[in-house]
């Protein structure tokens, strides 16, 4: 199965049970890495290891919930403890409820926020130090389009989106001697299973008009992008943000 850029590397994907995260666990360990699922959805966390093990891929699936370190520690120690190492961190975890800012209540804000900025702060914390002692490692951070776009009803999503983009670039400052490279991707109107609770076809069709590229944008296009910042391909970056939207926003 192994392509060979990520031959024996090893990969922690948090929200891997569908989606995004499924897509670059899929292509990561189509590329030779080991990949750990991380998922509160442990049905879909098990078959999608399962899915890429019946491929000849190597993946491990856990329950893993980003607000808690104390379910994240495990799985870090699982990884160093099989291969005595960490490469490459994927943040992907990421809730986008629809509530508009006038009934938004400060609960829903900070739950928002616990799973798409601190669940960030929780898993690197974790991660980190194993990296620094290498002296290697790459992270990349799952922002979104909507940062760049703005847009109704979910201004605590889009608050924390931009929250992520800061945090990469902070990040990227002061793991930069370490040689430990941090990344973000901003993702467009992607296909996804869950994309069908919060939009019509008609509403879909009218971002794809709005693309230079008249297609929908799907998991692998952010995979791709994914793959070559960790792979080495992208070693001259960091700190920076890569807009995968089929040409939706341009800056």
């Amino acid at each position: 199965m192994a392509e060979g850029l990520l031959s024996g590397r090893v990969a922690l994907v948090t929200g891997a049970a569908s989606g995004i995260g499924a897509g670059i666990a899929d292509l990561f360990a189509r590329h030779g890495a080991h990949v750990f699922i991380l998922d509160v959805n442990v049905a879909g966390a098990k078959a999608t290891a399962e899915a890429i093990q019946a491929s000849g891929g190597s993946a491990f699936w856990f329950d893993a919930d980003v607000r808690r370190p104390e379910s994240l520690a495990p799985v870090v120690d699982a990884a160093l403890a099989r291969f005595g190492r960490i490469d490459a961190l994927i943040n992907n975890a990421g809730v986008y409820p629809r509530r508009s800012f006038l009934e938004m209540t400060a609960e829903q804000w900070d739950a928002i926020q616990d799973v798409n900025v601190k669940g960030i702060f929780h898993a690197t914390k974790l991660v980190l130090p194993h990296m620094v002692r290498r002296r290697s490692g790459h992270i990349v951070n799952i922002s979104s389009v909507t940062f760049l776009r703005g847009s109704t009803n979910l201004t605590h999503y889009i608050a924390s989106k931009g929250a992520v983009i800061g945090f990469t670039r902070a990040l990227a400052r002061e793991m930069g001697e370490h040689n430990i490279h941090v990344n973000a991707i901003t993702p467009g109107a992607v296909e996804v299973e869950a994309e069908k609770a919060l939009a019509t076809q008609e509403q879909l069709d009218a971002i794809v008009v709005q693309q230079c590229l008249q297609r929908r944008i799907v998991p692998l296009d952010i995979a791709n992008v994914c793959l070559f910042l960790c792979c080495g391909l992208g070693d001259g970056m960091t700190g920076q943000t890569l807009n995968v939207d089929g040409g939706w926003a341009m800056y």
